[in-house]
């Protein structure tokens, strides 16, 4: 085998025009990934890989593994196969290498205990399995043989833990004989050929065999090999004022008065979201059953759900009475959009070959439910007559040839029969002579800065039903001020916290920025209140603009080259130096996507590092390389960066402060990879706003076990009356965050912290220690409290980590723990999937500050006296500026 080539043998063996097999592709993932394959060639046999230096390092492993350590299982090694590997299933023709069935019967993650390279190379490689159906520690012993050897042979056991099970009470390939991404069992060979199956079989109570299927994605142009991901940002459309002239090059599309819907299929699992990310898919049971039929074994769609009235027309009122009601047997789903099939990531095609492709899906399928969204051979100023005859919201245009990219796009537009969009309920006024319920309620929308700004009222389009539902649920948010920013005197009634929204067409705006003659048309739960603001329409010319400007490279799967899942993000006029040079081996990202990472999240970013002291780590040469960790202005050459009052860290020179998307591009152009901050603002730098909770794993603890504490330690907080925020930590553990009316010092917060880590790890000492060091928590967590002195930082939300693979710290819902499948769930890679969502799960932060009074009465905890001045005392060793430090 080539030494620069460790596929070659892989290839040798394959004729890739016949066999359905991957040639190359796929990603390396921070969390290494292994899968057994079920593959009956010649006989029966499992494959077993695990995901190390690129490729998948594979045995076959003849009689499966077993979860017994007493039995011992030869494992033949073979040739590396390609990452992208992990997901075939399929037939491999006869009369080829490997001829037979393959299914996928195990997948996950593993953790090597030790160096795995030397492991390997020594011939004793020990880890740990968290797959769907093998879990625990594990070896892989090379047996003594010939030294020419052309293929070593292996023992595969299983050690001696909680995940083992003798031979006599239970056998795994028994007992899940199926696969994990489709439910299917395998099909013998013999039957297979008998019954001239397909290259992959459709899941079962598919109607697809009953049409014709369209060609497999592979054989389309722009189709790349890839994983499925496991959550995707649907592209958004523009609002323009007027039409493109040049409408050969535009499709256009009902724009639908219903819920934007996006769909994960992966084989028997099916799951809805909205455009925020929030699973919907228990509230939807009857479509969730529905797509099930729609013989996809792997897909993300894209589309609206809707309910028609007695016209056929979608009615926004009757689809959130559905929700209401918990009725919601009657939603259409029309699909729109097929951003992956198969196996196949379709984002880089052109529009109209993705459309072709699921148009044929669904009429092949022919579920009354699922509906094709179809377009109109018309022009768009006839198709806007026509919508307004309809009582329709208006249409959407897309460019025929444009890529799905998951962001606010100018190739999607939309023009509106009426003005319409959505606003924030902040109140509500009294009903007024026989009505019942409420008069008006009182709208705003955000303005640039994060204000909420009064933008009028509605009191028309409620029936008697919606006011009794809306005085319901306006009761249960009851607020004793207006959330509103300068809110007119004038102005007087209820207030309510701003969470819900109201969808309302009006007239006009007024000068002073109302609404005039506004008609109330639902509710909607599908969107992020914070992000409402006052819709405005773009000149075309603009948009037409941009359409003529070179779609960015998304990188050549076929030459292995990686880039970030997103187009390229505006830098503005800053200059990038050595642009090309890779700052992260693992990935392969360079120092250009350093910045255009941050030039994407810093909208998101910046709220987090507003008004707190920064620490910065650079990272000259790399994540590989030295990294350099600084707090104090000494040193330092970042353009527009705020240097601090040195009486906030009296003895030393001036903190730093980030304050604008400019000043932190330019700290990462001077390759800063990581921004920490304090625990308090400038503005009362000696009294904490937050108290966190790092939690740090020691040597053997599994990634479902971090969970677990996150959950333990939200309870704790939550028995002792404080909220508590979730982020990922993009290195090891995750932060649990507890937002603070700035009442006590640091001595008291730092203090109080250690009490509540001292409490687990009495009540719980088997999961949790209170003591640092990583001798002390072996098999256990630290919840580290340290962070919670006067000087310590923790990382930022939304900043990278410089450590391989560039995890990024994720601000995350407590909903969504489960579904996450590590600290660094999210990298620098497929963040932009994530970019949409935003902050939304920390929604409430602001409003759910409290003190620690009570919790420290039920903790038995005695507090010390507020500080008037921050201790120059340090809390934990850091390192000094221009000081080499591994963080």
């Amino acid at each position: 085998m080539a030494a620069d080539d460790p596929l070659q043998a892989y290839r040798a063996k394959r004729d890739f025009k016949h066999t359905p097999e991957p040639a190359a592709g796929g990603r390396r993932s921070t969390a290494r990934s292994f899968v057994v394959q079920k593959h009956d060639a010649s006989h029966l046999h499992y494959d077993f890989r695990l995901e190390l230096e690129g490729t998948l390092k594979s045995w076959a492993v003849p009689k499966g593994p077993s979860l017994d350590p007493g039995v011992k299982r030869m494992a033949v090694q073979v040739e590396d196969h390609p990452l992208s590997y992990a997901s075939f299933e399929g037939t491999i023709p006869d009369r080829h290498y490997g001829a037979g069935n393959v299914i996928v019967w195990d997948r996950g993650t593993w953790r090597p205990v030790g160096d795995p390279v030397a492991g390997l190379q020594s011939g004793k490689l020990k880890f740990e399995l968290q797959g769907e159906k093998l879990h625990g520690r594990w070896s892989l012993v090379r047996m003594h043989g010939k030294s020419e050897e052309r293929q070593a042979p292996w023992l595969l056991i299983k050690e001696r833990d909680d995940a083992a099970r003798p031979s006599a009470d239970y056998d795994v390939l028994q007992a899940l004989p199926d696969s994990v991404i489709t439910g299917n069992p395998l099909t013998p060979r013999k039957k297979a050929a008998a019954q001239k199956a397909p290259a992959r079989a459709a899941p079962t109570g598919s109607t697809v065999g009953r049409k014709k299927r369209p060609a497999p994605p592979r054989q389309l142009p722009g189709a790349v090999m890839d994983a499925l991901p496991l959550t995707l940002a649907p592209e958004l459309a523009t609002l323009v004022a007027q039409a493109p002239t040049d409408s050969q090059d535009w499709v256009y599309e009902i724009k639908f008065d219903g819920y934007r819907l996006l769909t994960r299929v992966e084989g028997s699992s099916i799951r809805c979201f909205t455009r925020n990310g929030h699973d919907w898919s228990a509230r939807l049971p009857a479509l969730v059953n529905t797509l099930s039929r729609l013989g996809l074994s792997a897909a993300w769609l894209d589309g609206e759900i809707v309910v028609l009235d007695g016209k056929g027309l979608p009615d926004f009122g009757a689809l959130q009475n559905a929700f209401d009601s918990g009725s919601t047997a009657r939603i259409i789903y029309y699909v729109f959009d097929l951003p992956y099939c198969d196996g196949y990531d379709l984002r880089a095609m052109p529009l109209l070959e993705r459309r072709k492709l699921l148009r044929t899906l669904v009429q092949a399928a022919a579920l009354d439910a699922v509906r094709f969204s179809e377009t109109f051979d018309a022009g768009a100023s006839d198709l806007m007559a026509a919508a307004r005859r309809l009582g329709l919201e208006g249409v959407i245009g897309k460019r025929a040839a444009s890529p799905y990219v998951s962001r606010r796009s100018p190739s999607w537009i939309k023009l509106k029969t009426q003005l319409r969009q959505e606003f924030v309920i902040g109140g509500y006024t009294d009903p007024k002579g026989s009505r019942a319920g409420l008069g008006a309620l009182l709208l705003g929308v955000y303005d640039d800065q994060g204000a909420l700004r009064y933008a009028g009222n509605v009191g028309t389009g409620f029936d008697d039903n919606t006011l009794n539902t809306l005085q319901g649920k306006l009761a249960a948010l009851a607020a004793p001020r207006p959330a509103f920013s300068g809110l007119p005197a004038s102005v007087e009634g209820h207030w309510v916290q701003p969470e819900l929204l109201a969808e309302v067409s009006f007239a006009q705006w007024t000068h002073t920025g109302r609404i005039r003659h506004a008609v109330f048309q639902g509710l909607r739960t599908d969107k992020d209140a914070r992000k409402v603001k006052r819709e405005s329409a773009q000149p075309i010319e603009g948009i037409m603009q941009a359409n003529k400007k070179p779609a960015p490279s998304s990188g050549n799967a076929a030459s292995g080259k990686r880039s970030m899942s997103h187009p390229a993000a505006d830098t503005g006029a800053l200059r990038v130096t050595h642009p090309e040079r890779v700052i992260d081996t693992d990935s392969g990202l360079t120092k250009l996507d350093l910045v255009q990472f941050y030039a994407q999240v810093a909208p998101l970013i910046l709220p987090h590092l507003r008004a707190r002291p920064v620490a910065l780590v650079r990272a000259p040469d790399g994540v590989q390389g030295e990294l350099f960790f600084q707090k104090h202005a000494q040193a330092t050459a970042i353009p527009g960066i705020k240097l601090l009052n040195q009486a906030l860290d009296p003895g030393h020179a001036p903190l730093l402060e980030i304050t604008t998307a400019e000043v932190l591009l330019a700290a990462a152009q001077l390759n800063v990879m990581e921004f920490h901050t304090w625990n308090a603002t400038t503005r009362s730098i000696g009294k904490p706003d937050r108290m966190i909770f790092d939690l740090d794993p020691g040597e053997g603890v599994s990634w479902a076990q971090i969970r677990e504490a996150a959950q333990l330690v939200h309870a704790l907080l939550k028995e002792l009356g404080l909220p508590a925020f979730l982020k990922t930590s993009g290195g090891k553990g995750l932060h649990v965050v507890v937002p603070l009316k700035p009442a006590f010092g640091w001595d008291t917060v730092k203090d109080f912290s250690q009490a509540i880590a001292r409490h687990l790890a009495a009540v719980i000492p088997d999961r949790f220690v209170a003591k640092s060091g990583p001798r002390n928590r072996v098999g256990k967590i630290f919840p580290d409290y340290l962070r919670n002195g006067f000087g310590a930082t923790t990382v930022c939300a939304w900043s990278l980590r410089a450590r391989p693979g560039l995890g990024v710290s994720v601000p995350v819902g407590w909903d969504e723990l489960d579904s996450l499948s590590g600290p660094t769930h999210w990298t620098a890679a497929n963040i932009a999937d994530r970019v949409a969502i935003g902050n939304s799960p920390w929604e409430g932060y602001g409003q759910a500050r409290c003190t620690l009074s009570a919790a420290m009465k039920a903790l038995g905890f005695k507090a010390q006296k507020p500080a008037s001045s921050p201790r120059p005392a340090r809390a934990r060793a850091v390192a000094q500026n221009g000081t080499p430090r591994k963080v």
